[in-house]
């Protein structure tokens, strides 16, 4: 059989590299460890459900309608941030393509020369000037590129990143320089979210401890003891983070950087990306313009995948009837055989002759019976013309 190359066209994102999940046709991309984004759904849901069946109804009617609708809208931009960081490309580098990566590894051969055996060769990376500061660039063994500056490889996501700030499990993707700023975002307005039903938990049992003793009231709200559990000590890690963020953001830095020290090492290499002001620098991070993806995942491209070309039965296959084969062995009736059937089971039997018994063909004669005559009666045997003249002789002697 001879193979046969089939091309059709599918999307992009279906042969991107990497250990990325997309949903609805490319639109979502995610890590594919998501157990912890499911956990953090459902504290924030779980929580803020709680405080809507429980105190909302009561701080209402008692204090201010006011409270339930600021707690909604501070709900919905919690979990509009943190989908819209969670289902976004973080800013994936594309990887060299193979032609791309033959031309880069010439260029690195003929940059380091013939390096002798034994010994190591140089380390691939390349210098370039940013606002008077020497950024090197390192290469990347894995994407064949040589990364742009503040890029960085994700080992979990197995893609190089731009911007590449950290791999948050919480948010179930990598943070990088597209889905930075709703992230902060996203930490800044769970921290309000938490203070807020954390402090009107707090009201909420003060006001009923008033007319119902603070024991009571513990005993009728018990959603009201497990808020006050969670938001604790969620609240703690969560502004916590807030906070090394928006100290990140006024100094212009990433996450990456700040543990690897590398604007703070033994050189003391000041920063090349940073403005020297606070306001420039959270400007440049969170009102900068949102750039592009560029991996182009709903694109479409042309795969050829191989067929075999005698795969398919021919027509005349299709349009064949199957064949029965007529047995001869006569039907035997037995006492699974209804009783009006086994009559006529019998005269067929009767009629049709058996395989034994063959009917003489035009060629092959019968022999012819044989008669059987009457027996001859006795009559004496005839005398020879000799014994008669003996017989006459003797009469006259």
């Amino acid at each position: 059989m001879s193979a046969v190359m089939i091309t059709r066209k599918v999307r992009k994102w279906e042969k991107l590299p990497g250990k990325n999940t997309f949903c609805c046709d490319g639109r979502v991309m995610m890590a594919r460890q998501k157990g912890v984004f499911y956990l953090t759904m459902f504290l924030i849901v779980g929580t803020c459900s709680l405080f809507f069946a429980f105190e909302c109804p009561y701080l209402a009617v008692h204090l201010s309608p006011a409270i339930p609708v600021f707690a909604i809208i501070l709900f919905l931009f919690v979990m509009a941030m943190l989908l819209r960081t969670s289902f976004s490309d973080p800013g994936v580098l594309p990887r060299a393509l193979p032609e791309e990566a033959n031309f880069i590894e010439m260029e690195i051969e003929a940059a380091n020369g013939n390096v002798p055996a034994g010994q190591r060769p140089p380390p691939r990376i390349r210098n370039v000037q940013i606002n008077n500061q020497i950024v090197k660039l390192k290469y990347c063994y894995t994407c064949k590129i040589f990364r742009p500056p503040r890029a960085s490889h994700c080992s979990i996501c197995d893609n190089c990143v731009d911007r590449f700030d950290h791999h948050c499990p919480w948010v179930g993707n990598c943070v990088g320089k597209r889905n930075y700023r709703y992230f902060y975002l996203f930490t800044l307005t769970l921290s309000l979210l938490t203070i807020y039903i954390f402090a009107f938990d707090i009201v909420h049992v003060v006001m009923r401890s008033v007319d119902q003793g603070f024991l009571n009231t513990l005993k009728e709200t018990p959603g009201t003891v497990l808020e006050v559990l969670v938001c604790f000590f969620t609240l703690w890690s969560v502004v916590g983070l807030t906070g090394f963020h928006t100290y990140l953001i006024s100094l212009n830095q990433t996450t990456n950087e700040d543990i690897k020290g590398s604007w703070s090492g033994k050189n003391r290499v000041q920063n090349p990306y940073s403005h020297r002001n606070i306001v420039k620098n959270c400007c440049e991070v969170l009102c900068g313009p949102t750039y592009p993806s560029v991996l182009d995942r709903r694109g479409l491209m042309q795969e050829d995948s191989p067929a075999s070309a005698g795969c398919e039965p021919p027509s005349s296959f299709n349009n064949t009837v199957p064949q029965t084969t007529k047995t001869t062995a006569p039907l035997i009736p037995n006492e699974h055989t209804p009783d009006d059937v086994k009559p006529s089971i019998a005269a067929s039997a009767e009629k049709k002759p058996t395989p034994k018994e063959k009917s003489p063909t035009p060629k092959e004669k019968s022999p012819t019976p044989k008669e059987d005559y009457p027996p001859a009666p006795n009559v004496p045997p005839l005398a020879s013309p000799e014994t008669d003249v003996e017989t006459s002789i003797a009469k006259t002697h």
